[in-house]
């Protein structure tokens, strides 16, 4: 059965192109989905079929259907898991570089959440339905590090409130091009999808989420400096977007930094090394700390940082 979404321009968008309309009133789709959509004769304006290019009118209604995502067949893989932590409520594991967290379109496989069902069978928090069980918070696919998995539902609705307060303690290193003129700092800034390219964050004036990290150099060479970095929030790509803010994006990072990737680097040099929180059934506060992983080391070796 069709999903169905309605719209109403407002004054403010008459003239504006309908897939640039829809890719910001529905950011959970990507503008190539939509622009098929529209293509397909799913999107309605005025109750007339409309074409990509067609130009709202204040007060124009906006019928677009969507057929539902089909469903990922999500299977138990013996995958190696390197754990930092685990008890009847938590996994806590140190995530290679490369491994998705969870299913997704291109990765029904090989991810975090199937090497997990494998581990703990049918000990998964299921708040995040069948896709995403036991996941109450991601890192990028190429970030490596500290990620918690919630076994049971109250795990999952506990961690997920201290995540939403910004009580949880999460500290990252990176190796950033050049070095920030304040030996420590504090970035702020919305971060949200970027208005043109609907697969980047950006910063935005208007909109988008509010996004805090601390930084401070660890030590600093001729070309990179070693970083750490404390977060308040945990926007999507938010080191990655406020860094690169500043002028020193993560190396790696061709995305938001150098795109000629001088270090042939597997995506941005970035760990999530230690996180804190209170366990969800004792109350007590834990902490665990994932090693820097090997390319890390070897890479700051070769910068001079270590």
């Amino acid at each position: 059965m069709m999903e169905l979404y309605t719209f109403q321009a407002e004054e403010t968008d008459a003239g504006m192109r309908l897939d640039k309309y829809l890719a910001d009133k529905m950011p959970g789709f990507t503008r190539s989905h939509l622009q098929k959509v529209i293509k397909d004769g799913h999107v309605l304006a005025g109750q007339k079929v409309a074409k990509a290019n067609h130009k709202l009118k204040s007060g124009q209604e906006i019928a677009v259907s969507i057929a539902p995502a089909e469903e990922i067949p999500i299977l138990p893989e013996d995958i190696p898991l390197d754990i930092l932590y685990e008890d009847a409520d938590l996994l806590i594991v140190n995530k290679p570089k490369g491994m998705v967290v969870h299913p997704s379109a291109g990765h029904c496989s090989g991810t975090l959440v199937n090497a997990v069902m494998h581990h703990c069978k049918d000990s998964l928090s299921g708040i995040n339905g069948e896709i995403r069980p036991g996941i109450v918070h991601r890192i990028d696919k190429d970030t490596t590090g500290s990620l918690i998995i919630c076994k049971n539902d109250e795990s999952h609705i506990q961690i997920a409130e201290q995540i939403k307060e910004h009580s949880v303690r999460r500290i990252y290193r990176g190796i950033v091009a050049g070095t920030p003129r304040e030996a420590e700092g504090r970035i702020e800034g919305n971060i949200g999808r970027h208005p043109t390219d609907r697969k980047k964050m950006a910063i935005l004036k208007k909109g988008g989420k509010p996004a805090v990290t601390h930084y401070r150099i660890l030590e600093q060479g001729r070309t990179a400096s070693y970083m750490e970095f404390q977060l308040e929030t945990g926007r999507t790509h938010q080191i990655r977007v406020h860094m690169a803010s500043i002028g020193h994006p993560l190396l790696g990072d061709t995305v938001y930094g150098n795109s000629k990737n001088p270090y042939k680097l597997q995506g941005q040099a970035l760990h999530a090394m230690t996180i804190g929180i209170l366990h969800p059934k004792t109350g007590a506060y834990l902490e665990t700390c994932a090693p820097l992983p090997e390319y890390f080391e070897s890479l700051l070796k070769r910068l001079g940082l270590s």
